[in-house]
């Protein structure tokens, strides 16, 4: 569906914005000017949200205007179209999810007595609810129970570009929920699987160890837990093209990468390890029996099969 337009309530309107004023712009006899409702363009901003703008409207009348008495003109046209809040309102979601499992450090086998319960999976929302005008939200969440739900179409979208997150999902040892649907979807996990592993997950990688870095040599630190993940990281995207596999569970290295999560490993003898990691995954892409691609037609029958599952069980 299409995005809303974004509407931060701290956002100052640019000169030049068309919008509506929300009251009427009243004369010095009292006479209305403008009704309620009537669009004019902002022609002055200013510098913070306690000062007013400066609205010009179609007749050259100007007026100044507080934020909470205008709002954009591409905003008003909306109402109420799109608006996820209402699909929320009218449908336990979490009754929707039709997989669960649980991944991060207790997947891993790196938890201890303070790591968290990860817990990730899918919903597959209502017909009614999807064809509506209010649409249906990408991801549900509570943070209370560290809970996280992708919408099925987004978690497929998510799996076909080789999301480590979700790659992670379908192959945890640690799965609470399934219904048929998901049962289809675990037995054929592999289609997910493509040569795209190597830029999804060594570009991520490359991109915060250099991050890392700046940290380093700015602050003199860095979050030892955060580069452990990425080591973890680069282990698993060998493994996924050398063997076909996600390995969740890392109990090989788990030494080694609970020192480095301790910070009790060098940061030169960190960044040795990643080097070398990098190239083993550069030889693991040049011997790699992936397919270029993932199964894009598996995954879109999938998610249409699905859609008619929904419609079958409209509860």
């Amino acid at each position: 569906m299409t995005e809303r337009v974004h509407q931060n309530p701290n956002l100052i309107f640019s000169e030049g914005t068309q919008v509506v004023c929300l009251r009427e712009i009243v004369g010095q006899n009292g006479r209305t000017l403008h009704p309620k409702g009537a669009v004019g363009v902002i022609i002055r901003s200013p510098g913070d949200l306690d000062h007013s703008y400066r609205v010009r409207f179609p007749d050259g009348l100007e007026e100044a205007l507080r934020r909470d008495e205008l709002v954009m003109l591409a905003h008003f046209k909306e109402g109420a179209i799109g608006d996820l809040q209402i699909s929320v309102a009218r449908s336990d979601l979490y009754d929707r999810v039709i997989f669960r499992c649980v991944i991060g450090s207790r997947a891993y086998g790196l938890d201890d007595h303070k790591s968290d319960t990860d817990y990730r999976g899918i919903y597959l929302p209502s017909a009614e609810l999807h064809w509506s005008l209010y649409g249906v939200p990408e991801q549900i969440e509570c943070y209370e129970t560290q809970e996280h739900y992708w919408e099925l179409q987004r978690f497929l979208v998510l799996a076909l570009k080789a999301n480590p997150n979700v790659l992670e999902c379908l192959y945890t040892p640690l799965i609470e929920k399934t219904t048929s649907l998901a049962e289809e979807l675990l037995q054929m996990r592999s289609v997910f699987l493509s040569r795209m592993v190597y830029q999804t997950y060594n570009g991520y990688v490359m991109s915060q160890f250099k991050k890392m870095q700046s940290d380093l040599r700015i602050h003199g630190e860095v979050k030892w837990k955060h580069v452990m993940h990425l080591i973890r990281l680069l282990i698993s995207g060998i493994s996924v093209l050398r063997h076909g596999f996600v390995p969740v569970r890392v109990d090989e290295y788990r030494d080694q990468l609970l020192a480095v999560k301790r910070g009790e490993m060098p940061w030169e003898e960190t960044e040795k390890w990643r080097r070398s990691l990098h190239t083993e995954f550069d030889l693991a892409l040049s011997e790699s029996n992936l397919p270029e691609r993932p199964d894009y037609e598996w995954a879109n029958a999938f998610l249409i099969r699905a859609r008619q599952a929904a419609i079958e069980n409209p509860r």
